[in-house]
């Protein structure tokens, strides 16, 4: 596609009920991709609009950056007038519409059975913590699940979490996929989806997908701690003279050979090889014996600057990166030159270079547009969709039922 950034689904109605991270991920990939989101918020913002991190004005950062691109009602969701009026939003949004994505699951008045009377075509996405519909969290799961009993040092006695809620980026994303393939059923057949997508789900299909259930069922072992170190593989941090830490990935044996060439290590390397009579070509060999072999690459890093060695590295095949803070990517030219970055107006939170989509279409990336302010677009989606007259809304905000962007109008 010519002419800028590609937006397939355009034309694309979704409303998103949601909170956290991923049902608003899925929304806001389903948005960067052309399709129009209307999130759907209780007067005075669902539990994540005042999520940490925060400005000094207490404006939620995190809530922006998960809502970019999206529209906003705000609606008395615990009133049956305002149930009614998110439905017909849901259901009345023309052949392009009729699709819900949500996180708040068990809520009747927008179960499928009930919104699938007033559309039979309806897409309706759920996403529970577990399959037996209890809760759960990205945390939660991932306690339950194995991966904080194999995260970290050797040394360490007890569990480590993630920083990054992985399950929740995973199912935003499953969410996104399903609900664009519910879409291409829909055109194809006339036909509507219910589609369950429980997050607990998503991390078990993960971890067996990648083998760590399987390797536990078959062989009847757990993954062992092994701190910085790959799996399987030979690769390790290390610091440099100046105390710059590296991340050193081999995956091949040419990566290795390098590795070996740079550091001044291939004799010793050939000598341990033989001693050992082991074979580091041989993937498995080197991650068996990666605890010398680190030893050895070791000095060579500790008596270089960390210009030095990037320098070194960068003329070799070996994969490899310094370990940077969250302030150094943000002006570091990955970002600042990175055309997926574009710098965004976003209220409240002030003029910052934000992420678009990731992908890249003929050369395109879709830019970052601003999260919406509460309710910013209650009464166009009122009077535009539901072609409800100005008395009407008047009346409804007059009651409660629904609430603007106005300040006092929006108060928890």
């Amino acid at each position: 596609m010519s002419g800028g950034a590609a937006q397939p689904l355009a034309g694309l109605r979704i409303v998103e009920i949601s909170s956290f991270v991923a049902a608003p991920l899925a929304g806001m990939t389903l948005a960067q991709l052309g399709a129009e989101v209307i999130r759907i918020d209780p007067i005075g913002g669902a539990a994540d609009f005042h999520r940490w991190p925060l400005t000094e004005t207490g404006a939620s950062i995190y809530w922006t950056g998960l809502n970019k691109g999206k529209r906003s009602l705000v609606a008395d969701l615990r009133a049956p007038a305002g149930q009614e009026l998110v439905a017909r939003v849901i259901t009345e949004s023309g052949p392009s519409g009729g699709i819900l994505l949500t996180n708040a699951a068990g809520r009747a008045w927008h179960g499928y059975d009930a919104l699938a009377k007033r559309r039979p075509d309806l897409i309706h996405l759920e996403i529970p913590g577990r399959a037996d519909g209890s809760t759960a969290v990205d945390y939660t799961v991932n306690a339950a699940i194995g991966f904080p009993l194999v995260t970290g040092p050797p040394e360490h006695d007890g569990p480590i979490n993630h920083v990054v809620p992985v399950w929740d980026v995973a199912c935003g994303l499953y969410a996104a996929l399903a609900i664009t393939a519910a879409v291409r059923h829909r055109e194809a057949t006339g036909e509507g989806s219910r589609i369950v997508l429980p997050l607990e789900d998503v991390a078990l299909a993960t971890a067996g997908n990648l083998g760590f259930l399987t390797e536990a069922a078959i062989n009847g072992t757990d993954r062992p701690r092994i701190g910085n170190a790959i799996y399987g593989q030979y690769g390790q941090h290390f610091t440099s003279a100046d105390g710059v830490a590296f991340m050193v990935v081999t995956l091949t044996g040419r990566h290795f050979r390098d590795l070996t060439e740079v550091t001044g290590t291939a004799r010793v390397v050939a000598a341990l090889a033989a001693a050992l009579d082991a074979d580091f070509s041989d993937e498995g060999a080197r991650y068996r014996h990666r605890d010398v072999l680190t030893g050895l690459f070791t000095t060579w890093f500790r008596e270089h600057s960390a210009d030095d060695i990037t320098e070194a590295l960068g003329a070799t095949s070996i994969l490899w990166d310094r370990y940077r803070s969250f302030r150094e990517v943000a002006a570091d030219a990955r970002v600042t030159a990175n055309p997926m970055f574009s710098v965004l107006n976003q209220p409240e939170i002030g003029d910052y270079l934000a992420p678009g989509s990731p992908i890249s279409v003929d050369g395109n990336h879709i830019p970052a547009r601003k999260a919406p302010r509460l309710g910013e677009h209650t009464e166009a989606v009122l009077r535009d969709d539901l072609t409800l007259a100005e008395v009407a809304i008047a009346e409804l905000r007059g009651l409660g039922t629904v609430a603007t962007d106005s300040p006092e109008r929006i108060s928890s």
